[in-house]
């Protein structure tokens, strides 16, 4: 009886060897590329949607730029693009009350209008007076031995006695990009109400003023009684912006920025604060 050659057993072996890395070859290959290919279009969606946000702040300095005396106050605009839609919110900061340059008896009212005990408001307002003096940073001041302001709302949350759920209530009314006064064209109903001494029926009045007469400040600002020393109309260069972005296949990006359009400066508008947020559908 006759053998076969051993060796051909083993070169079968070795081809049955040879064929099964190759699969195993192939297969990692087609899930790496699958991988790859699944990196590279969520990197494509966010270029393209940190594009779309791009054009909504170019659009919102647009806005600021070309606006003159009318006021930046709920501008709502869509951007739409071969990729997808903007959704833009513009408003002037100089509507809400700056907790680094306003009076001491409008950041207590503000503190009251959310909540905070007489004392307790009248305390966390002087801090924050302090805080901009050299004198009384109490280990605040910076190592040159200038008082440090705020750069940042939510750093109120380092204030003695400050609460957390009024530092929630205060954000939407406040700024540090303000000045001493209010703009009362564009200040939010919740600004107003703050003001030291504004009941509610100076609220309504000053709200129905402003829609009959939106370009009538004094008409309007009489509406508040005292409070009125409280506001001024002053250029609008800085402005918060509210952006949502979606893509035609349905991804979505959001951001909140705070922008500045300077006269005769080189760039047509400089972000002064970034967000990202939470994105919401278009619709």
């Amino acid at each position: 009886m006759r053998h076969g050659d051993p060796r051909r057993g083993v070169i079968l072996v070795t081809v049955l060897w040879s064929i099964a890395l190759l699969s195993a070859l192939a297969m990692a290959a087609a899930v790496s590329f699958r991988g790859f290919a699944g990196v590279m279009a969520v990197e494509r969606d966010r270029v393209q949607g940190d594009a779309l946000l791009s054009a909504g702040l170019e659009t919102a300095a647009g806005i600021i730029e070309a606006s003159g005396e009318t006021p930046l106050a709920e501008i709502e605009r869509t951007i739409n693009l071969a990729t997808g839609s903007t959704r833009l919110r513009l408003n002037d900061e100089g509507g809400r009350i700056d907790i680094g340059k306003a009076p001491a008896i409008v950041l207590a009212a503000l503190l009251r209008s959310v909540g905070a005990p007489d004392a307790a408001a009248n305390d966390i307002a002087q801090h924050m007076v302090d805080r901009r003096r050299p004198d009384k940073a109490a280990g605040l001041a910076s190592s040159n031995g200038k008082g440090r302001s705020f750069a940042d709302v939510r750093q109120l949350q380092f204030i003695p006695g400050m609460a957390p759920e009024w530092l929630a209530a205060i954000e939407p009314l406040a700024t540090v990009f303000g000045s001493e006064t209010i703009n009362p064209l564009t200040a939010p109903p919740g600004v107003i109400a703050a003001l030291p001494g504004v009941d509610k029926g100076q609220i309504d009045a000053f709200l129905r003023t402003r829609r009959s007469f939106p370009a009538d400040v004094d008409r309007i600002a009489r509406t508040v009684g005292s409070a009125q020393q409280y506001l001024a109309v002053k250029p609008q260069r800085v402005a918060s912006v509210e952006l949502n972005a979606q893509l035609t296949d349905g991804f979505a990006v959001a951001a909140r920025a705070v922008i500045v359009v300077l006269p005769q400066d080189s760039e047509p508008y400089r972000v002064l604060v970034w967000t990202p947020l939470t994105p919401s559908r278009l619709l």
